[in-house]
């Protein structure tokens, strides 16, 4: 039986994240994964998510330059290039983490791991045994089991496909089918989005909703919210989506389900090694990520908390770190201060509390501070214009800023500064204190002016 001082089981961003740091740290690990390295992350989420969404931003924002005098035509998209380029990048990042690990000493098991026990992993017929264990297995796309179900696609087999349908039915308002809706429709593909919820990115900010909608429309986005799909009918090319009392919509040449993810804890062992596992699959854990199981850890998506990239990256890092270099005085990962974009057309973003979490937890002292408006780099635009907005969410006497959410063209370079700011607790006199980059979207959050009181329905109680 071979020994090490740490077994990952996964290799995806937060596996490796352990894996390199506690391999820095001097420690022997061996990474278990008989995936191409890199997770979701690299291989069918934010990467080539990212990259295509690039393209589609090209697309769109191509159609427009003619306004600011660009002599340009837009001829069509050739997706087999795109598609044959983005596989080269992620062939390429998944060959740079084999030859890292390789270099770090990092024995990396092409198998799928199993738990024998909290300090054993079978894999490929041999056992391995550790003196720590980490469970990163990452999520997979839900397919809800209704009849026809099977003539639905998944985000996963959408950076399978060679060619793209003209049309399209995406069931899910989240942010996985909104930002396949924003990337299709820019490409020229008709999409519907189908939803059991009644307003898109239900989890967040309902300015980012009602905002992100309305352009939507614009778009010629087609909306079926508070819709609960009960099956798929029809034929690959010609499925018709049944929701409600037997309403049917369609035919669409193909069908995508974008109704959440759950995370890969099945069939990995864990009872056997007294882990426990709520019904939905869920590992639960303490703030070091330790599971019901002594020495056995868990992180990323599988532990129900912020299933992004970055977090289960600084999660991984900051256990090696607690583990082998006490001495950077590293601390858990603070789950409630987490920016996040969505790469929408536009993108979004936001960081802390949404103004109903505001003012559930700070009441009447809550104020917010919001604008919307037109950016200079879409000024001569005709058409789908891209909007603009922001809120400012602040709570208490000294109007600390609990909430910052946005919408608009690079909200998403934006965001990441002023989400140091929230967790440095900033007041907005200092926002007001800083003098603004001009002519910038940016700008707007530090001049907001005019406050109203926090609302719990802000939208039902504008209109």
């Amino acid at each position: 039986m071979e020994q090490y001082d740490i077994l990952v089981i996964g290799g995806g961003s937060g596996g490796l994240a352990v894996a390199e740091r506690a391999a820095e740290h001097g420690a022997r690990v061996a990474v278990f994964d008989p995936r191409p390295l890199g997770g979701t992350c690299v291989n069918q989420g934010c990467v080539p998510k990212k990259l295509t969404w690039y393209a589609s931003h090209h697309m769109s924002h191509a159609r427009h330059a003619h306004e600011f005098g660009a002599d340009v035509e837009v001829r069509g998209l050739r997706y087999a290039d795109l598609v044959q380029q983005r596989h080269d990048f992620l062939r390429m990042l998944n060959d740079y983490w084999s030859g890292y690990l390789e270099r770090l000493g990092v024995h990396h098991v092409t198998e799928r791991a199993e738990l024998v026990d909290a300090r054993t992993v079978s894999a490929g017929g041999r056992e391995y045994r550790g003196e720590r264990v980490v469970i990163a297995t990452g999520g997979e796309p839900i397919v809800p089991r209704m009849p026809g179900h099977e003539l639905g696609a998944t985000s996963d087999d959408f950076f399978q496909w060679d060619d793209l349908p003209r049309s399209i039915a995406i069931i899910g308002a989240g942010y996985i089918g909104l930002e396949m809706a924003g990337m299709l429709r820019s490409f020229g593909v008709d999409v519907t989005v189908i939803a059991m919820e009644d307003r898109v990115l239900e989890m967040f900010d309902p300015m980012v909703s009602h905002v992100l909608e309305r352009h939507m429309e614009e778009q010629g986005i087609a909306r079926h919210l508070g819709a609960t799909v009960t099956g798929l009918e029809g034929t690959p090319g010609a499925i018709t989506v049944h929701a409600g009392e037997g309403q049917g919509h369609g035919p669409f040449e193909r069908v995508l389900w974008a109704v959440g993810r759950r995370p890969k804890t099945r069939d990995l062992g864990l009872d056997a090694a007294g882990v426990e596992i709520l019904p939905n699959g869920v590992v639960p854990v303490n703030e070091w990520q330790e599971t019901s199981a002594p020495g056995v850890f868990a992180l990323g998506d599988i532990i129900g908390k912020a299933p992004l990239t970055p977090v289960a990256i600084a999660a991984g890092r900051r256990l090696a770190d607690h583990w082998l270099a006490p001495e950077r005085n590293p601390v858990p990962v603070d789950y409630a201060q987490i920016p996040t974009v969505t790469f929408t057309h536009p993108p979004t973003g936001g960081v802390g509390m949404t103004e109903p979490a505001a003012v559930q937890a700070f009441g009447d002292t809550v104020r917010v501070y919001e604008t919307e408006f037109g950016g200079l780099a879409r000024a001569f635009a005709k058409g789908d214009v891209a909007p603009v907005a922001m809120k400012l969410i602040c709570a208490g006497e000294d109007e600390r800023v609990v909430g910052i959410h946005m919408v608009g063209d690079e909200v998403d370079e934006m965001l990441q500064g002023f989400a140091v700011a929230v967790r440095m607790g900033a007041t907005k006199r200092d926002f007001d204190l800083t003098i603004p980059l001009h002519p910038t979207s940016a700008e707007e959050l530090v001049t907001l002016k005019v406050a109203r009181p926090g609302q719990m329905d802000p939208i039902a109680n504008a209109a």
